[in-house]
């Protein structure tokens, strides 16, 4: 018999961004909806067709999406705050977008990382008295929509437990797991839907099984399984697990009456053996041997001498090759990237690639289908070329990380002293305003950047470009009078990867683009050699920057972990010593700054808290090693120089011990969303440093009024002092238009000079 190859989710975003145009030229009043619900058709048709031609048996329905699939799971279950005026029956695209980006009168839900990816979901909000409602048939209707297309596809549907798990309320002490009885229902109808229309199996993502649970949260897992799979009993439902090994949750799950179970072993390749020993006959395992969120090719032969007796063993029927998790992490096809080095391109495997390794594998176990044994052969060979490459070790930066002493991870002298210091040299008033770095990136910016880039736009003209613009945010940011500068990055593409494009490597590609969130895509860079500064990458643009005024100006540096986590590393070293190696350079960079007289220098950290791993007993390891890179990155500095750091998007509180040993002069965090609750952690921990909580939503279309931002600052200044404050966006502004920003930054700089006066403050402290 046969091994079948299962997909558990493919890239939502398009080939060529195809569902990132539609989006932008609806929201923009362009395009109307049904045009972009057309796009939307066209994509999913598109993706259907391909993984049918690549011969994968289960193919993923309602894995896209037009914004993130936990606000479609909130959709569907009609959990829907009262803000947002639904009234019930068809939720409209106006709301569904309301949910996600907010509008003009109404804000957007909060939005925070999946598990520990750089993919963003936006955070379920519930009350005590939920009501739930199947107010969107979308699983069915996709399901539908492939099957008039000939293709037989497997449901997906993010877990009830799951989905409860990620959920919050604004309710002290409500625990939204409490509503699991009156989420089943909702969960049933749809199940019998898709079971009348003929579907065979159903894919049930439950991906908190891979976390640390305790007896009540196993208890629901038991309780909701017990119920779905009576509700339509030829329906099978595969529950699936990744991101990590089920370890301790393993005995609960074996006990559901699941039809087939999904295992990560990519992140969990231990559990094998166990799982195959203690599962019922009949469980069918679906084996997720093919990273589904790195872009490296698999050692195909080394899966095959594994899985052969395994198979043997249990049978054929029994198993189901898949990737680790859903294929939304990776870029989509690598046949399109032209100018990769020939070699590092044979190294690597997008979403396309990652389902023909499968192909490969089962046709090779299965014992059919010509030329698949070669693939596995060159495969081999691939590999062990990449291991005898040059490109991937530099002696000079091995050493150098080897000679690294205790005392280059530290400053001179404590906090305090240091503080002292810099006001002595920067004279800030009391809560300083400045922003967390980025400007607009305007259509002509994005314009003179392509033609650069296309040759059409000499250097000099492009550097002129550059100046100009530079020259002209400077002279703004002084006129509407904030404290502290940016130069506004113009020069920059993406916040790693103009940084790694600069490293020795690092690779790049061209169209390698993978969902952050919405219509936002990022092209994570690939780190596939030992990494090194060969010479300075933001000095000439910062001192420009100085230069045109007499206020600081802040150089702006993507720091080591968030360098790592955004971008797809090799699995050829560890990630704690690439992560050094990248401080290393970072520490140059920023001594370099200092020594062209920048005396503030931001080195942003925003993926350090999903960078944790999700078990809690591994967390001490690697904050420790974070902590450490961070220390190493900017320690090299006089205490005068001031540093600061920007997190966004973390909750703070089972990190902010790691989060202080940082030392950081200065954190700027996202807080306007979660109306200042992120403080609560700075404020039990007692945090010494300074700190800049967000007083503007920079992800909402909306420009916030000086009253909001006064209503903020107070609730700020109840949980530290107000001489501890400054004042920022949540985030960087490139995304914004101009429009949006000129009067979002008026009005904060207006509301921080009314709370200095109100407060009666006068200089920072």
């Amino acid at each position: 018999m046969s091994i079948q190859v299962a997909n558990l989710g493919f890239p939502r975003i398009g080939l060529h961004r195809e569902l990132k145009t539609a989006l932008e030229s609806y929201w923009s009043g362009k395009s109307d909806a049904q045009a972009l619900l057309d796009s939307a058709a066209q994509l999913r048709a598109a993706h259907w067709q391909q993984q049918k031609a690549l011969g994968v048996t289960y193919i993923p329905s309602n894995d896209f999406s037009l914004y993130d699939h936990v606000l479609d799971a909130s959709v569907m279950v009609g959990a829907i705050p009262d803000i947002y005026g639904w009234e019930g029956g068809d939720v409209p695209l106006e709301t569904y977008f309301a949910l996600a980006r907010g509008s003009s009168a109404v804000p957007a839900l909060e939005m925070t990382k999946w598990f520990d990816t750089n993919y963003h979901y936006m955070v379920p909000e519930l009350t005590r008295d939920q009501a739930f409602c199947l107010a969107s048939t979308k699983p069915l209707d996709e399901f539908l929509e492939a099957k008039a297309l000939g293709i037989e596809t497997r449901p997906v549907l993010l877990g009830p437990v799951t989905y409860l798990k990620l959920a919050k309320s604004k309710e002290p002490g409500f625990d939204p797991l409490i509503l699991l009885p009156e989420l089943l229902p909702v969960y049933a109808e749809i199940l019998r839907h898709l079971a009348v229309a003929g579907a065979d199996w159903v894919q049930i993502d439950e991906p908190a099984l891979v976390l640390d649970l305790d007896d009540r949260s196993r208890t629901a897992f038991r309780t909701a399984y017990d119920q779905l799979t009576a509700v339509a009993p030829k329906l099978k439902i595969m529950l699936t697990t990744y991101f990590g090994g089920l370890d301790d949750n393993l005995s609960t799950i074996l006990r559901l009456p699941i039809a087939g179970l999904h295992l990560d072993l990519v992140r969990g390749p231990e559990q094998l053996e166990l799982v195959t020993a203690m599962a019922p006959a009949d469980l069918v395992l679906s084996l997720g041997i093919i990273d589904g969120r790195n872009v490296w090719r698999n050692d195909l032969e080394e899966w095959a001498q594994k899985l052969r007796p395994v198979i043997e063993a249990r049978g054929a029927d029994k198993f189901i090759l898949a990737p680790s998790c859903s294929l939304l992490h990776v870029p989509i096809d690598l046949d399109l990237e032209q100018d990769l080095e020939a070699d590092v391109k044979s190294w690597l495997a997008f979403a396309v690639q990652k389902l023909g390794e499968l192909g490969a594998l089962a046709q090779v176990l299965s014992g059919t289908g010509e030329g698949a044994q070669d693939k596995l052969a060159e495969a081999g060979r691939v590999l062990a070329l990449r291991r005898a490459s040059p490109k991937t070790r530099n002696r000079q930066v091995r050493d150098r990380l080897a000679d690294v002493t205790s005392a280059q991870r530290r400053r001179w002298s404590e906090f305090a002293d240091r503080w002292r210091l810099q006001q002595a040299q920067l004279s800030l008033p009391a809560l300083p305003t400045t922003t967390i770095g980025s400007f607009p990136q305007t259509e002509a910016v994005r314009k003179a950047r392509a033609s650069h880039a296309r040759g059409q736009l000499s250097d000099a003209d492009y550097e002129a470009f550059l100046r100009k613009e530079t020259e002209a945010a400077i002279r703004w940011q002084e006129e509407i009078g904030l404290d502290v500068l940016v130069h506004g990055e113009f020069e920059r593409n993406d916040m790693v990867q103009y940084f790694g494009e600069q490293l020795i490597g690092f690779a790049f590609t061209k169209h390698g683009w993978v969902q952050s969130y919405g219509s936002r895509c990022v092209r994570p860079p690939i780190i596939f050699g030992d990494v090194a500064r060969p010479q300075p990458m933001t000095v000439a643009w910062t001192t420009y920057a100085q230069a045109q005024t007499k206020r600081p100006v802040k150089g702006m540096l993507t720091g080591p972990i968030t360098m790592l986590q955004w971008s797809f590393v090799r699995d050829d070293l560890g990630r704690d010593e690439v992560c050094r190696q990248i401080a290393l350079a970072l520490r140059d960079e920023v001594c370099d700054l200092e020594a062209n007289g920048i005396g503030i220098i931001q080195v942003d950290e925003p993926a350090i808290r999903e960078g944790l791993p999700l078990r809690r007993a591994d967390w001490n390891a690697y904050l420790d090693w974070a902590v450490d890179c961070f220390r190493l990155a900017t320690s090299g500095v006089a205490d005068r120089t001031q540093i600061h750091t920007h997190m966004c998007y973390s909750e703070f509180n089972d990190i902010i011990d790691a989060i202080g040993r940082m030392d950081a002069d200065v954190i700027s965090i996202e807080t306007a969303r979660s109306k200042m609750e992120l403080l609560e952690a700075f404020t039990s921990y007692h945090y010494p440093n300074q700190i800049g909580p967000g007083v503007y939503d920079i992800h909402a279309p909306r420009c916030p009024s000086r009253e909001e931002i006064l209503a903020l600052l107070a609730k700020a200044a109840q949980h530290l002092s107000a001489d501890q404050l400054w004042v920022n966006p949540d985030c960087g502004l490139k995304t914004r238009s101009w429009e949006e920003v000129r009067p979002a930054l008026a009005n904060m700089v207006a509301a921080a000079r009314q709370f200095r006066a109100e407060s009666k403050l006068t200089a920072a402290q």
